[in-house]
């Protein structure tokens, strides 16, 4: 399986998950970067839009080099890497799924011949299904969904631990979900609680080589997966059951993972934060 990028011409015939979105999320990070992550390589999957575009940019823009695994949303992932090196610095992208492991180890492999090295790891590739009884998610469904969800971060955490270093730092991506539930999203919610258990086992395994293994559980963000996942109706509502009665900008969730991130969070492992618009969960 091929981890080389597309030709230019053939990229660019791929709408984008973002052209069917109003108003488009915002990036942009809030903040002028200090150079946090100066000489660090991070390799984000689900990188090309979404929470991990913003993540992508807002660690760049902190002074990383970003390799960014994705699918096939190959338009999304070239915008995704200019934003990146508009911030100064590079981007690899690395199309392929990654709820297969041998891309996924390929897609390692690749990280370190480009960049010589892999600090950060963030497993952010998911997706969802709505299905309004539950007698009709299959075996397929589930097996599909666990496979991206939860599979992939165990495919990568696994190779990427090859070349990480003392003072490595791995991030997964959860969700409210996994305290909340979601009826229409079982599936899902029960890949988003394997997920905080991953995490908080992973610190335990890891801590003796120095390794730091944290989570983010964002609550309803402006992301393309929604319009992807939703009727018309629920997108128009996405984001006002929360106290703040609006969805989350990725922007406004990429500082969880910058902070997890840099050396502001050493003496941090195994947690959650929970950027949800003032829902109150336990950790």
């Amino acid at each position: 399986m091929s981890v080389q990028e597309l030709p230019a011409q053939e990229q660019q015939r791929q709408p984008g998950r973002e052209d069917k979105m109003w108003p488009e999320p915002e990036y942009t990070p809030k903040y002028s970067g200090v150079g946090k992550l100066t000489g660090k390589v991070a390799l984000i999957t689900g990188g090309d839009s979404g929470i991990g575009r913003a993540v992508a940019v807002a660690m760049a823009r902190e002074g990383a080099k970003i390799a960014i695994v994705y699918l096939d949303e190959h338009k999304d992932a070239n915008k995704t890497q200019a934003a990146v090196r508009q911030e100064g610095s590079d981007a690899l992208l690395l199309p392929g799924d990654v709820g297969d492991e041998i891309f996924c180890e390929a897609a390692v492999d690749a990280t370190i011949e480009q960049f010589g090295r892999l600090d950060i790891l963030v497993n952010n590739a998911a997706e969802q299904h709505e299905t309004e009884d539950v007698r009709e998610i299959d075996a397929d469904q589930v097996e599909r969904t666990f496979r991206t969800n939860v599979f992939s971060f165990f495919y990568m955490t696994k190779h990427a631990l090859r070349h990480m270093p003392k003072g490595g730092v791995i991030l997964n991506t959860t969700s409210i979900t996994a305290y909340q539930g979601h009826k229409t999203l079982i599936d899902y919610a029960a890949t988003k609680g394997a997920i905080v258990s991953l995490t908080r086992s992973l610190s335990e395994a890891l801590s003796e080589k120095g390794i730091r293994v944290n989570a983010v559980a964002p609550g309803p963000i402006w992301t393309p997966l929604i319009p992807a996942s939703f009727d018309p109706e629920h997108v128009a509502k996405h984001g006002t059951s929360v106290p703040m009665q609006r969805a989350g900008q990725p922007n406004e969730v990429a500082p969880c993972y910058v902070f997890l991130a840099s050396d502001d969070a050493s003496y941090i492992s195994g947690q959650v934060l929970h950027p949800n618009g003032g829902n109150v969960v336990g950790s």
